[in-house]
């Protein structure tokens, strides 16, 4: 029997795979980017009284009113981005799903898709799904921490270029783009007339001082970006499945017509609850950045503490290690020991990457915990030093 293939290396995940021998070997699981905390008082009661109040049924295609026009809000408050809410923000089943619905409604088969490396694991399915071609460009040692390879950038775009998937903060390294890589990214958007979707879920927590600025904000992008984000990881509710595109009607409509054959819609009375949110919990937000800010400085600590090399962590959940001072050189082999042999999940970065050869040894630990769960943790990893 004739099968699809282009899909066969995408039917498990790293997540799933890690979580599965945390629980077998009961380990502290700082693999999977998840909080063990709840989001802001106000949301969550919010969305129980959704559902006591029966919101309970398909929401909008588009999603429900409230939600976009919060969203709009949220974004001509922060960054001045004025977007229609009837036809230029479209919600999602995560963030997850808007990236699905951007790259597969842009991306005509064979055509090309740019996007950095290391990324995030469902981007690679997503160009797949399409039948698009993905083109990487990677992120280059700075220091302590990762920067853009610009020259690289510039060579991945061609005539057979779809768009570029553009991830900052950056998952897996915490790396934030510069703004001399933003403006670059937009020159050769310009140049090449290539649609840019960026993937910003991680737009509010930055660390020590740094702000985050949208591509859609440089000139001549308003008009050719998919800017998504989501309610997961600012409000700490990443199984309510709630995110959002926003952009040009055109390049929204695109999405649409293909997000709404994936789900058609979700998270119901979970939409108005986020739409609380983000209409009054600002001061939650900043709160719960400073509390990741700190959260890192304690896992960098003990990671060091333990023997490893750290790299720099700018934003998002995670920080990058390296195990090869303690005699490690296999992200993936260390990773798949760790959790039997101290009781701690870490992920291996090469299996977000296609050149594997530079992330090899690199792994990437998770600090959205409670600070218990961190100095236990610590406690685990210093069996190795």
């Amino acid at each position: 029997m004739a099968t699809v293939t282009r899909l066969q290396p995408f039917t498990t995940t790293i997540f799933a795979e890690m979580s599965a021998l945390a629980v077998t070997h009961d380990a502290v699981n700082l693999g999977q980017g998840f909080p063990d905390t709840d989001g802001p008082a106000s949301m969550l009661a919010a969305a129980c009284a959704a559902i006591t109040a029966g919101d309970n049924q398909y929401p909008p295609g588009i999603g429900v009113p409230r939600l976009r026009r919060a969203v709009a809000d949220d974004q001509r408050a922060r960054y001045g981005l004025d977007y229609d809410p009837d036809t230029e923000v479209l919600i999602t089943v995560g963030a997850t799903e808007a990236i699905a619905g951007a790259v597969v409604g842009l991306t005509e088969p064979g055509r090309e898709v740019v996007m950095i490396e290391p990324y995030y694991d469902s981007y690679a399915a997503t160009v797949a799904m399409a039948g698009g071609v993905r083109r990487t460009v990677p992120l280059v040692g700075d220091g302590d921490g990762f920067r853009l390879d610009r020259g690289a950038l510039a060579a991945a775009f061609g005539p057979q270029t779809a768009l570029v998937l553009v991830n900052t903060p950056h998952n897996p390294t915490g790396t934030v783009l510069s703004d001399d890589d933003l403006a670059e990214i937009a020159r050769l958007c310009v140049e090449h007339d290539v649609v840019a979707v960026t993937d910003e879920v991680y737009e509010h927590l930055l660390f020590d001082g740094r702000t985050h600025r949208p591509l859609a904000t440089f000139p001549g992008m308003r008009e050719r970006t998919l800017r998504i984000s989501s309610a997961a990881k600012t409000f700490n509710c990443t199984g309510w499945k709630v995110g959002w595109i926003s952009g040009p009607a055109e390049l929204v409509a695109a999405a649409r017509a293909a997000k709404q054959f994936m789900t058609y819609v979700g998270s119901g009375p979970f939409q108005p609850a986020v739409a609380v949110a983000l209409e009054q919990e600002q001061d939650w937000v900043l709160a719960n950045a400073a509390a990741l800010q700190d959260k890192r400085d304690l896992l960098s600590a003990a990671l060091i503490d333990a023997g490893f090399e750290v790299h720099r962590s700018e934003a998002t959940y995670f920080v990058c290690a390296d195990p090869r001072p303690l005699g490690y050189t296999d992200g993936a082999e260390f990773c798949r020991m760790l959790p039997a042999r101290i009781g701690v999940a870490a992920v291996p970065v090469s299996v977000f990457a296609d050149h594997t050869e530079p992330w090899d040894h690199m792994v990437r630990f998770a600090f959205a915990k409670r600070d218990d769960v961190i100095a236990e943790a610590a406690r685990r990893l210093r069996r190795l030093a």
